[in-house]
């Protein structure tokens, strides 16, 4: 990946979780960087009312911050290369780019266009995405709406807002139970959207090519919990003592694969691809670090629902031990048929 790409963040949660504060705070404060906001225009609470100027035949947007806004015309797409060109030419100025997402919709082809899209690959980099989650309403949102699911299950990094109004043990509640969801992504309560502009931006949660390796928390989840644990991880509280735990089995859950036995690569590709066609739809999220037979560089590969993508990462260093970590979080994903695929695939 060379380094001259605009990084993207996608902002995504329900209605209420405080997306729009988050983003009026991006367009209005003084905060010194330049940043596009793509806001999808479909939302109740929309953000044009206040800061920018009605009736604007202007798509594009310039604010005195330095920010610039757009709304989505016709497909994210063409927006992003409208900006890309805009950028190359001169005429606008923006070192990243936040895409708002309505509070109903799945991130998932929002982020499936930074693989599918040559012009937008060449130029654009996503970073991460960023839930946020309302403590007031999330337990009756979880429960009856599958897009709050599974925006939980494709966040880098989950936001909680509103976390003041509910008590101790309902916090405690709705963070185990976000946990299980996605044990991947760290939790911060935040302040009605008050959210640090530095904790927004450069996390490369998504891109695993800037720390290659799969967050060690996630890694960790499982042993703080003090199981002890055969070959395979199971994924943080499969036998969980959490008081309030039988209340949700969420559909949307994670589970990782580790080997220290290296992949056959054939294999490998001839499982990931028919296993991604089948239950692409139900996979929100998956990434890994691979031992392969036949190089000496660690393999890296991430993907979003159908699209996969992989890269040589660094060599594995003198000493290292090679081992490959994968993680999937998907909903209802049969576990099994992938542990054991996957085991399949090994030399």
């Amino acid at each position: 990946m060379s380094n001259g790409l605009i990084p993207a963040t996608i902002v995504t949660g329900f209605l209420g979780s405080g997306k729009t504060t988050l983003l009026k705070r991006v367009l209005t404060e003084a905060h010194g960087k330049k940043i596009a906001v793509i806001e999808n225009e479909f939302g109740e609470e929309n953000i044009d009312n206040e800061i920018l100027v009605q009736d604007s035949g202007e798509q594009i947007i310039q604010l005195n911050n330095g920010c610039v806004c757009c709304t989505i015309r016709e497909d994210l797409r063409s927006t992003l290369s409208d900006l890309a060109a805009k950028k190359r030419s001169g005429e606008i100025d923006f070192e990243r780019v936040v895409i708002e997402t309505t509070g109903l919709a799945d991130p998932g082809p929002v982020a499936q266009t930074f693989f599918m899209d040559d012009e937008v690959a060449e130029t654009y980099l996503l970073d991460s995405i960023l839930t946020l989650v309302d403590a007031k309403h999330a337990t009756g949102q979880l429960d009856t709406r599958q897009e709050a699911r599974r925006q939980v299950g494709f966040a880098d990094q989950i936001f909680i807002s509103k976390a003041d109004l509910v008590d101790d043990a309902t916090l405690d509640d709705l963070t185990h139970r976000l946990k299980h969801m996605n044990p991947r992504a760290p939790q911060q309560k935040v302040h009605f959207g008050e959210v640090p502009i530095a904790k927004v931006f450069d996390l490369k949660g998504f891109n695993l090519n800037a720390k290659l390796e799969i967050d060690p928390e996630f890694l960790e989840a499982d042993s703080h919990a003090g199981h002890d644990h055969d070959h395979h991880d199971h994924e943080h509280g499969e036998h969980c003592d959490h008081p309030h735990h039988h209340h949700h089995d969420d559909d949307v859950k994670s589970f990782v694969f580790r080997s220290n036995r290296a992949f056959n690569p054939a294999k490998l590709e001839d499982f990931l691809g028919s296993v991604v066609q089948v239950y692409g739809p139900r996979l929100l999220r998956y990434k890994g670090v691979l031992y392969m037979k036949g190089t000496d560089r660690k393999v890296v590969f991430q993907g979003v629902h159908q699209m996969m993508g992989s890269d040589l990462g660094p060599a594995w260093a003198a000493g290292e031990k090679k081992n490959s970590k994968l993680v999937f979080i998907g909903i209802d994903l049969p576990r099994d048929i992938f542990l054991q695929g996957l085991e399949q695939c090994l030399v």
